[in-house]
């Protein structure tokens, strides 16, 4: 039995808490420098977990805070359905951000200002908006002591900037039994809108993109061992040029392009309401038209490897034996193995790959209930709208629940401006997010969780 409708006050408290939790969580450094050395870890993620416990208790719910790490604690609260034979759902956040630096910003990256309609800060869109929404829904339902269809998980995890490690991967991995019934989940990344020309009218049409599929990653370093020497004597074995030598093999490898199923869909979506058929042999010609996601769909084309840090030597005559670079890959699903073999091909015998963490490519069912019932409800508060699914080129939280076997979608739903370039936003500076955004995605996600 579908979740009653909310009344006018119901519905204007729900909009106005997801407005306020976004701004209040922002307000929480909860910046993640990455590595693994608690030393270095702030206290931002705590205080973040608390603010979540507080806002949930406050509504009688009873959430489990676990903790991989007195610094890295994730929040679970489970809201049984009506009917508890069906698998659960679970709508998932990360409280963690990357890093702003305060100078290179028109704005405090922690202040939560609202300025022209969009609330600024670092996690406005990655992902604290989504986290003030989820907040917000979970407060409604446990208020209006109704029961959702089915049972229903709110998870708020650490570490996420990460690549996961000391939050949903250090769940998944030590404690699996706290999704046990859990079969799908909704975050980040998807859900939001472009806004395309119809073919027969000319008119804008949005229409809000679904993520069914994301690239896998796999971070490390490049290791080239060689011969130590004085500076001043020639040498043919140094890890340095060695090193240069695999970097520039890397760099110059052309990945050819793949168009994956989900891929095509959104293609062949896109053509199907603009009229303006896509050419496998000239993309960069049909890109434009994904406007504010082109970024993310652009870097679902093809595998990528990125070089990204260099480090070698003590002395500037002193020719060192080892030279490292990081490495950051991207590869579409079922691609990990072919990506990985390439590399040690590229690099050469005097040069290691060390993978120091994968995460796993993402492929959930294009065609589900679940999608229906995400395509009903943007279109109950966006009538004449279109929803279309994509492939997301970074990663998600649904990484290590689909080792679970749980189907992960990016569900975060916002109706955006036809001209908010949206992509950049995620990391970028001054990243923001508007305020009636924010608002829609409230409203969609409670239709949402009332009728799936």
């Amino acid at each position: 039995m579908p979740i009653a409708a909310p009344t006018a006050d119901e519905l204007a408290l729900l909009q106005d808490e997801a407005v306020r939790f976004t701004r209040e969580l922002i307000r929480i450094d909860t910046t993640n420098f990455g590595g693994n050395d608690p030393e270095t870890w702030g206290k931002g993620e705590t205080e973040a977990a608390q603010y979540v416990v507080e806002r949930l208790r406050e509504v009688g719910l009873e959430p489990q805070v676990v903790e991989s790490h007195p610094a890295r604690p994730s929040v679970l609260v489970t809201m049984p359905g009506e009917d508890r034979e069906r698998g659960g759902l679970i709508l998932h956040g990360h409280l963690d951000v990357v890093p702003a630096r305060a100078e290179d910003w028109s704005v405090d990256p922690f202040g939560a200002e609202i300025i022209d309609g969009m609330i600024h800060g670092r996690g406005a869109v990655d992902m604290k908006d989504m986290v003030g929404m989820i907040l917000a829904v979970a407060r409604h339902l446990a208020r209006s002591g109704q029961a959702p269809p089915r049972d229903l998980m709110f998870a708020f995890f650490a570490d996420e900037e990460n690549a996961s490690v000391w939050g949903a991967q250090w769940l998944v991995e030590n404690h699996p039994e706290l999704f046990d019934g859990m079969t799908e989940a909704i975050s980040e990344v998807g859900g939001y809108s472009i806004t395309l020309p119809e073919e027969s009218t000319g008119e804008d049409v949005r229409a809000y993109l679904v993520q069914t599929a994301e690239k896998g990653l796999a971070w490390g370093r490049l290791r080239a061992t060689g011969r130590a020497g004085h500076g001043s004597v020639p040498n043919d074995e140094n890890a340095i040029v060695r090193l240069a030598r695999a970097i520039t093999a890397i760099d110059e490898h052309e990945f050819p392009i793949e168009y994956i199923a989900s891929v095509r869909a959104l293609f062949d979506g896109i053509t199907e309401i603009t009229g303006q058929g896509w050419d496998e042999q000239d993309i960069d010609r049909f890109l434009p038209l994904t406007g504010g996601a082109r970024h993310f769909v652009a870097g679902t084309l093809r595998d990528s490897a990125n070089l990204t840090m260099l480090e070698s030597g003590y002395k500037v005559n002193v020719i060192p034996q080892t030279a490292e670079a990081g490495f950051d890959c991207r590869f579409l699903p079922g691609h990990q193995e072919e990506l990985l073999a390439l590399l040690d091909e590229l690099t050469g015998e005097h040069v290691e790959v060390v993978v120091d963490h994968i995460g796993v490519a993402v492929d959930s069912p294009r065609e589900s209930p679940l999608v229906d019932a995400m395509t009903a409800a943007v279109q109950a508060e966006d009538p004449g709208s279109k929803v279309l699914p994509y492939c997301l080129s970074a990663g998600t939280d649904n990484k290590p629940l689909s080792l679970l076997g749980i189907a992960g979608y990016g569900f975060a739903p916002l109706q955006l401006p036809a001209d908010l370039d949206f992509a950049p936003l995620f990391h970028g500076v001054d990243e923001r997010v508007p305020v009636d955004a924010v608002r829609f995605g409230a409203r969609v996600l409670l239709r949402l969780v009332a009728t799936c």
